[in-house]
């Protein structure tokens, strides 16, 4: 029998941080509660602490400020490299 892979969405993992940050709750009990895997919450904690600490974290970004500095990010990239572009073409 196979298992599906669940995936879960920024605002479902931000939801799950912010109960253990927020009300205090252990992650053991919030994942036995939700039925989440230890590993994926850890990870969710410490992605959510680099991304407060200014820091982009391991995965899709949790914050929306964290999603719009990546997609700025990438933007600035495309605009970078048509510039370059066009200027090798003029000289």
């Amino acid at each position: 029998m196979t298992q599906t892979r669940r995936t879960f969405d920024s605002s479902f993992k931000l939801q799950v941080v912010k109960m253990i940050k927020d009300q205090g709750l252990s992650v053991a009990q919030v994942c036995r509660d939700m039925g989440l895997g230890e590993t994926n919450v850890r990870k969710w904690l410490k992605q959510f602490e680099a991304e407060q600490a200014g820091q982009p974290g391991p995965g899709l970004p949790l914050t929306a400020e964290q999603q719009r500095i990546r997609q700025l990010e990438a933007e600035n990239r495309q605009l970078r490299q048509d510039n370059d572009i066009l200027k090798k073409a003029s000289a």
